[in-house]
C-alpha cells in the first residue's frame, strides 16, 4: 500500500511538472480545469485521478505544442467541456455510484408500484 501510494505521488509531481512547463495561458486553463473536475468528479480513485490528470495534460500539451487556441481546445462552453471530460472516467467517481443507486431504487420501487397496482 505505502508503495503504491509512494508511486501515485512521484506520478502526481511529474504531472505538475508538465503543466509547469505549459505557457502560461495554458498552464491557467488546466489548474482551473483541474480545480473543477475535482470538485465536481469527485474522483476517490488515485489511478483515476491520475489517468485523467495524464490525459488533461497530453490534451494540453499538444494544443500548446500546436499553437491551438484554449478557446479551440476547451470550447465556447468550458462547464459542458470539463462534464464531457470527466464523463470519461467514470471509476471512482462518487456521483456515478449515487446515479446508480437512485436508479436501483426507483426500478425497485416502480417495480413493487407495478406489483401493487395489479393486485
Amino acid at each position: 500500500m505505502t508503495a503504491r501510494w509512494i508511486e501515485q505521488k512521484r506520478h502526481y509531481r511529474q504531472y505538475k511538472a508538465r503543466i509547469e512547463r505549459l505557457p502560461a495561458s495554458y498552464r491557467t486553463a488546466v489548474a482551473a480545469l483541474e480545480r473543477y473536475t475535482n470538485h465536481l468528479g469527485g474522483l476517490g480513485d488515485g489511478d483515476s485521478i491520475l489517468a485523467m490528470l495524464d490525459d488533461l495534460a497530453d490534451l494540453f500539451e499538444q494544443g500548446a505544442a500546436n499553437g491551438t487556441p484554449i478557446r479551440d481546445i476547451v470550447g465556447e462552453d468550458p462547464v459542458e467541456f470539463a462534464e464531457a471530460f470527466l464523463r470519461n472516467y467514470p471509476e471512482g467517481q462518487w456521483i456515478s455510484r449515487e446515479r446508480e443507486r437512485l436508479t436501483s431504487a426507483i426500478e425497485r420501487a416502480a417495480g413493487e408500484d407495478a406489483n401493487e397496482a395489479t393486485t
